[in-house]
């Protein structure tokens, strides 16, 4: 199998896994933050990081990219059930701050703004390393509408930061639309920091990753940052719970037709890469791992006194 199979089926994977990954815990938790029709954005992001990296990711997608970069998927979604058997042992929630094992930064402020901040300060730490690494942030179109935006690409274009920011957007900020959100496309900001920008079809996780797997490759050899718009729709409401009924149906229904998970078993069909047996089979495997991780998640013990001990220390310098 060529190595460009192994990674269209790789994506198409990580696709079904952050789909099997909504359905599941949506069904458990109304205020779960899925990403339905946004799964070509987290894969073509979360796929073919290096160990080295830093990624910063959105919270539409946490658990698919700690998924990504090697967490076990048990472990992971013991973190929203508060078990002991969770990586941060029940401390925090997994959906807003992923495994620091495998170089995710969270959203430790509670704010999705300093996020992207975050990565330019993993960028720096990076460049200052000269080993090659480099930092990916994924964040929201509403995101994009805070200061924190701004002044972590500017400080990235001044300082030539190995960095890659990408917009997951998919149109709406909670219930206010994009339409209403800003002026002109978030893309077209990069010019004003002397930036290379990107339009990419968010809903086409070849060509989302092919995007980022370049601007990465272009981070690594020190020609700085890049900022790519990744535009998708986000089909389900804010939260699993929210009906979404501030837009049209005819307007979720136009992009329903536009399945990121269709759009590539059609890719993968067409080019030979898999059957219909063998798309299914995934479809079933897939399903069966995430539902079983859940199943181990929910019957795993609570926390006892023993998780008060700082067997983690967070500090920061002056």
């Amino acid at each position: 199998m060529s190595n460009r199979n192994e990674t269209w089926i790789a994506l198409h994977r990580l696709m079904l896994a952050t789909r099997e990954l909504d359905r599941v815990i949506g069904a458990a938790d109304g205020h779960w933050h899925p990403a339905l029709g946004e799964e070509a954005v987290v894969a073509g992001c979360y796929h073919g990081l290096r160990q080295g990296d830093a990624l910063v990711p959105h919270y539409r997608g946490m658990i698919a990219a700690s998924y990504a970069r090697g967490g076990d998927l048990a472990r992971l979604l013991a973190g929203l059930e508060g078990k002991a058997t969770s990586y941060t042992r029940g401390r925090y929630r997994s959906d807003v701050c992923g495994p620091i094992e495998f170089g995710i930064i969270g959203l430790y402020s509670g704010a999705l703004g300093p996020t992207l901040e975050y990565a330019a300060g993993a960028a720096l730490a990076a460049k200052l390393d000269a080993r090659g690494g480099v930092a990916l942030a994924v964040f929201g179109d509403g995101t994009a509408s805070r200061g924190n935006f701004h002044e972590a690409l500017n400080l990235a274009a001044v300082l030539c930061l190995p960095v890659v920011f990408v917009c997951q957007n998919n149109q709406f900020a909670i219930s206010t639309s994009s339409a209403r959100e800003h002026g002109g496309r978030i893309v077209d900001r990069a010019a004003g920091f002397g930036v290379p920008g990107q339009l990419v079809d968010g809903n086409d996780v070849v060509a989302v990753h092919d995007a980022v797997q370049g601007a990465i490759a272009r981070a690594r050899r020190g020609e700085g940052p890049a900022l790519i718009d990744a535009f998708t729709y986000r089909v389900g409401g804010h939260m699993a719970s929210d009906p979404g009924n501030y837009r049209s149906s005819e307007e979720v229904e136009k992009w329903k037709a536009r399945d990121p998970i269709a759009l590539h078993e059609a890719r993968l069909l067409s080019e030979g890469v898999l059957d219909a047996a063998k798309i299914a089979e995934l479809r079933a495997a897939v399903s069966a791992e995430v539902e079983a991780a859940m199943r181990k998640a929910q019957s795993d013990p609570m926390p006892g006194p023993e998780v008060l001990g700082l067997d983690r220390v967070f500090a920061g310098g002056v």
